[in-house]
């Protein structure tokens, strides 16, 4: 059985379309199609259903897929058995994270490793939390770094691991000649009344904002969505309304605006996730310890 027919197998059973399938494995939809069609026909026996516009595999699917897991999982083990054998630290790692840790983290920690070890290169992609640890489960990435609000435990499978990393505190941007500003915190209630501008990149964060919002006793008046960070600090600047960002975020480069700590804390947890197997590779130990030291530095 060929291994990239197998391997589009095992997309389509986490991203249910021969269409999404194509997107991560940089191919057209007919071509996966056409892998799909070729396994059965090698194997003599369906392995999925068609189902609206998506697809469910059948149970010879099912155990095949399970079958392929553990070969991908083999086939990591074997190349980072190798990679340790040469115990020179080189090759290609793929790390995907999401914006405010990757900000306040990629940058030093890949300009950290291009001095230490030049022969390892190192390939970054912006993914929200639930995002990249789909790729981390379709081998489109080696590192996903996540948190527990975007990709809560049960989300992880049982060939991948986390290391814990720290724990993040969110803060209140105001504009400067707000009311709250120069006040180093402020209660959650006190913010009954202000306008809200949130980033729609996660939906996560908004319902956090709003549940933690309603146990202070109030709705929050959300008067702009924004996709990106650049245009809510904008917003913040004039003075349009306030908002929530992690402490991550709010370490760095922001200018004319006022952060303040918000009580009761409101935090999250962020880990590093991987697959099982990977741990032994000079390439990937040195990685992660850059990671974990500037994490806690």
């Amino acid at each position: 059985m060929d291994i990239g027919r197998l391997r589009a197998l095992r997309e389509l059973s986490i991203r249910k379309t021969m269409a999404a399938v194509a997107e991560a494995l940089y191919v057209s939809p007919s071509a996966v199609s056409q892998q799909i069609a070729l396994l059965e026909e090698e194997l003599g026996i369906s392995l999925i259903e068609r189902r609206g516009r998506g697809v469910v595999l059948t149970l010879a699917g099912e155990q095949l897929v399970e079958r392929t897991e553990r070969i991908l999982v083999e086939l990591e083990s074997a190349r980072a058995d190798i990679a340790e054998l040469k115990s020179v630290v080189s090759g290609e790692l793929r790390v995907a994270a999401f914006p405010s840790v990757a900000a306040a983290l990629i940058p030093r920690v890949v300009h950290e490793l291009l001095h230490l070890h030049p022969r390892l290169t190192i390939q970054f992609d912006e993914m929200e939390p639930a995002e990249s640890l789909a790729a981390l489960r379709s081998w489109q990435t080696d590192i996903a770094i996540i948190d527990d609000l975007n990709a809560p435990p049960e989300m992880l499978d049982r060939n991948i691991e986390t290391i814990p990393l720290t724990q993040d505190v969110f803060n209140v941007m105001v504009s400067k000649d707000h009311r709250l500003a120069e006040r180093p915190t402020v209660k959650l209630q006190e913010l009954s009344g202000e306008r809200w501008a949130t980033d729609t990149a996660s939906e996560t964060y908004t319902r956090m904002l709003v549940d933690a919002c309603q146990a202070a006793g109030f709705k929050p008046n959300i008067v702009a969505r924004c996709k990106s960070f650049e245009v809510t600090i904008a917003l913040i600047r004039q003075g349009y309304g306030i908002s929530m960002l992690p402490g991550l975020r709010a370490s760095h480069d922001l200018e004319d605006v006022w952060v303040c700590k918000v009580v009761p804390e409101i935090r999250r947890r962020i880990s590093l996730a991987f697959r099982k197997g990977e741990k032994r590779s000079p390439a990937f130990q040195a990685l992660v310890s850059q990671i974990i030291a500037h994490t806690r530095s």
